[in-house]
C-alpha cells in the first residue's frame, strides 16, 4: 500500500524559503499523480498544487502561483515542494496526497487520498 510521508517544515521568517519533500513507501510514486496540501490554523484543508505523473503537467492555485514550484524525483520516490517569498498567511499543516489524474490535468483537487502525517510551516518574525 502506498504511503507518504510530508518533511521539510519549519519555522522561517516573512520572506524566506522552505522546500518540503512528500517520500513515498510501499509502492512506486511515479504512476500516481500528488498534490500538496495546506490546513491553516482554524481552517479546512486546501489543495494548494498537484503535478502529473511525470511531471509534465503542473497547477496552481492563485494565492501560491509564482511563490511555489512542485516538482518530482521519481528515482528517489519524492515530490517536492519548493516555497518562496513566503507569508504569514502561508501558517499550517502541509499534506502531501495521491490525487486523481482528470481533476489535477484541469486545476488543483481539493481532496486527495493516502494523505501522510503532515509537515507544520509556521511564517513569523
Amino acid at each position: 500500500q502506498l504511503q507518504l510521508a510530508e518533511s521539510g517544515g519549519g519555522l522561517v521568517e516573512p520572506g524566506g524559503s522552505l522546500r518540503l519533500s512528500c517520500k513515498a513507501s510501499g509502492l512506486r510514486l511515479d504512476s500516481s499523480y500528488v498534490g500538496w496540501f495546506r490546513q491553516a490554523p482554524g481552517k479546512g484543508r486546501e489543495g494548494l498544487a498537484c503535478i502529473s505523473s511525470r511531471g509534465d503537467i503542473r497547477n496552481y492555485v492563485d494565492s501560491v502561483k509564482g511563490r511555489f514550484t512542485i516538482s518530482r524525483d521519481n528515482g528517489k520516490n519524492t515530490v517536492y515542494l519548493q516555497m518562496d517569498s513566503l507569508r504569514p498567511e502561508d501558517t499550517g499543516i502541509y499534506y502531501c496526497g495521491k490525487v486523481l489524474s482528470a481533476l489535477c490535468r484541469a486545476s488543483v483537487p481539493g481532496t486527495a487520498s493516502n494523505w501522510g502525517q503532515g509537515t507544520r510551516v509556521n511564517v513569523s518574525s
